[in-house]
């Protein structure tokens, strides 16, 4: 109980950090620290390791020639400090996993915990190191160039970030989870089909807005000191939505197939 007590104030602590060098926000600080304590209760220091993977790699390219992204961020609903619904967006279902392992240790739940984190880095190095991408990305809808930060958009230098973010957690999944080749190819797989998956959901179901006053086309729902106006998507189909379910199903997808590979 005491050592249980200590990891919370920890994970407090290192949240406290987050929120002091601005990588998160006062919200977001709480939820990392109950997100961070939740996947230490099922998955103890080797899950903390994979989260930290995640958070650090994540916070750097989030910050690596942020200048550069200024004019994009007008148009995404995330700021540079993630709040809770990021954090929840990104971990909630790695979480969950974790909470579900605690009670029923079975190693189909780790591979949804390992999916889920790979889907999260996928899709955040594609998002931050696309973004630096000399060519206007592709929108998967109609196959033409858009703007750097149009949800649904692909590149060719973010498609390599989204491979190369879940091929790094799925490594690291395997050496401190010891998971088997052909699980780790799994994770490595479906990570990236997480990735997929948002892209899919960004470009047909998630919200869009234009601002009244600049004309802008944003995710946000205040701009120019105004609310903006949708033009797309489903209500509640905002980006932390379409982060957390995309990162759930890959994760779903995952344990469905692994479950079945073992009965072929």
């Amino acid at each position: 109980m005491m050592k249980s007590l200590l990891m919370l104030a920890v994970m407090f602590f290192l949240g406290y950090e987050g929120y002091r060098v601005h990588s998160l926000s006062k919200s977001g600080a709480i939820a990392a620290a109950v997100v961070g304590y939740a996947i230490y209760l099922g998955f103890g220091y080797k899950g903390l390791l994979i989260l930290g993977v995640f958070f650090v790699t994540s916070s750097y390219w989030s910050k690596y020639k942020s200048a550069a992204k200024e004019k994009m961020e007008e148009k995404l609903a995330k700021g540079g400090a993630r709040d809770w619904r990021q954090v929840f967006a990104n971990g909630g279902a790695a979480a969950l996993f974790s909470v579900i392992y605690y009670f029923s240790p079975a190693s189909i739940w780790l591979i949804g915990f390992a999916v889920s984190l790979a889907s999260a880095n996928s899709d955040t190095w594609a998002s931050e190191i696309g973004s630096l991408s000399k060519k206007a990305p592709l929108y998967i809808r109609t196959f033409k160039r858009v703007e750097k930060g149009t949800s649904g958009a692909v590149s060719g230098l973010g498609t390599i970030a989204a491979l190369s973010g879940s091929f790094l957690i799925a490594l690291i999944s395997v050496w401190s989870l010891k998971l088997d080749i052909l699980a780790g190819g799994i994770v490595f797989l479906f990570g990236f089909i997480g990735n997929v998956i948002d892209t899919l959901v960004g470009a047909f179901y998630q919200q869009l807005f234009v601002c009244r006053l600049c004309g802008l086309e944003t995710e946000k729902r205040m701009h120019c000191g105004q609310r903006t106006t949708r033009i797309k998507g489903i209500s509640l189909i905002e980006n932390d939505m379409v982060n957390f379910l995309s990162g759930l199903i890959a994760a779903i997808l995952a344990m469905v197939v692994l479950h079945f590979s073992f009965f072929l």
